[in-house]
């Protein structure tokens, strides 16, 4: 008989949100009238802006005409695209990134999980703990869960910023804004990892996907404003929460061209061009209709609309923060991040039990640190991407609960 991948069955049973969901719709089923407010998985809730409207539906009806259709797209995403992305996410900004180091894709969770793709087995990996889940076990899948895979303690001693490992590391994933915690690194703290990856010949794999809600003028909003990043790091980026693609699907990857890894026989090699021999084998581009939608992101129009639900989502987070800390408890994230991550109070049990009291006794939904790592034991992820009534709503059951 054939066999199965076993790496596989090193991983949990479900996916984090799977076992999320799974609970909230037997609570649903047995108290149908109960108004249950959703503050756990990072969807977001408010509409399609006005301009990306406009351009989806003048770009459907280019589909629909003989000479305006189009089929099969370039594997690395349309130039009118990637060209507003280079110019305005990074050469705007002073970084040097060019528009063909950039490949649109469907999902920064997609890319971030298939990068491994180009890289070899016997690589070291670090990642932090706790961890948005799709790093670790995307690593599971390919490599098991060997000595291979190094966790990065973060928690409250060091604030959620892990610390530089004093042994060599070939790869390392980075995420901030940070998910969950919505910690950030400032700029001489990413600094340093610059200059440990340089060192060391190592990899930074960096999520930039939450960079859109940073507040503060001294965290960086990619790691390629920091010098001599773009031999050691690729960048991935989303439409989905600033422009609330979530539904529609769109996110690019920045590999730059002076990025090169050694082969077996010691040779450097581009992983430009083994990211774009990968994705031109097993993925097929984003659809024309998105890409034009994500286009409209950069109109000023779009530019103006995309601020705007980032403003409201923090406006969110603002009320959601001051709240708990207005109960007392200890609050991380919020600030640079639409996500809050809480100490769960004494006598409130652990991360799984507070879920369980949070939504039975307040009818609210968050995520249990747990779900991320161990080192998210004790804690709770809140997210603000929901109306501002419902976040009101949900703040003051909070404080109105006795526990």
């Amino acid at each position: 008989m054939f066999q199965i991948n076993e790496n596989y069955q090193q991983l949990n049973e479900s996916y984090l949100f799977s076992t999320i969901s799974k609970k909230i719709s037997a609570y649903a089923a047995a108290h149908p009238d109960a108004k249950i407010i959703r503050m756990g998985i990072g969807d977001v809730t408010l509409p399609l802006s006005p301009a990306v409207i406009e351009a989806l539906h003048k770009s459907v009806d280019e589909m629909g005409a003989k000479a305006t259709f189009r089929g099969y797209g370039p594997e690395q995403g349309y130039d009118f695209l990637r060209e507003k992305i280079a110019g305005t996410d990074f050469q705007r900004r002073g970084i040097n990134i060019a528009a063909d180091e950039i490949f649109v894709s469907d999902g920064a969770k997609s890319d971030t999980g298939n990068i491994g793709d180009i890289l070899g087995e016997d690589n070291s990996v670090a990642i932090t703990d706790p961890v948005y889940p799709v790093y670790l076990d995307t690593n599971i899948m390919r490599i098991g869960q060997g000595d291979k895979i190094h966790f990065l303690a973060s928690n409250a001693a060091n604030n959620f910023l892990p610390e530089i490992p004093s042994r060599k590391i070939d790869v390392v994933y980075l995420c901030y804004p940070n998910n969950p915690t919505g910690t950030v690194m400032k700029k001489a703290e990413l600094k340093k990892w610059v200059e440990y990856a340089r060192e060391h010949e190592s990899l930074i794999l960096f999520d930039a996907a939450y960079e859109a809600f940073i507040t503060e003028s001294d965290v960086p909003h990619s790691i390629f404003e920091i010098e001599g990043a773009e031999i050691c790091a690729i960048e991935f980026r989303s439409f989905s929460k600033n422009a609330g693609f979530t539904g529609l699907r769109c996110s690019y990857t920045v590999v730059p061209k002076a990025l090169k890894a050694k082969n077996g026989k010691g040779e450097k090699i581009s992983l430009h061009a083994l990211w774009k021999r990968r994705q031109s084998t097993k993925y097929n581009e984003t659809p024309y209709i998105v890409q034009r939608g994500a286009e409209a992101v950069y109109s000023p129009e779009g530019q103006k609309e995309t601020k705007a639900l980032v403003a409201y989502y923090m406006e969110n987070a603002k009320t959601i923060r001051n709240g708990l800390e207005q109960k007392g408890w200890t609050v991380y994230g919020g600030i640079n991040a639409p996500y809050i991550w809480v100490q769960c109070p004494a006598g409130t049990g652990d991360s799984w039990g507070f879920f369980d009291r949070l939504l039975n006794e307040c009818l609210v939904v968050g995520t249990p640190g747990v779900g991320f790592g161990k080192n998210g034991e004790g804690y709770f992820r809140f997210s603000s991407f929901n109306s501002h009534e419902n976040t009101r709503e949900a703040v003051e059951r909070i404080k109105n609960w006795k526990y």
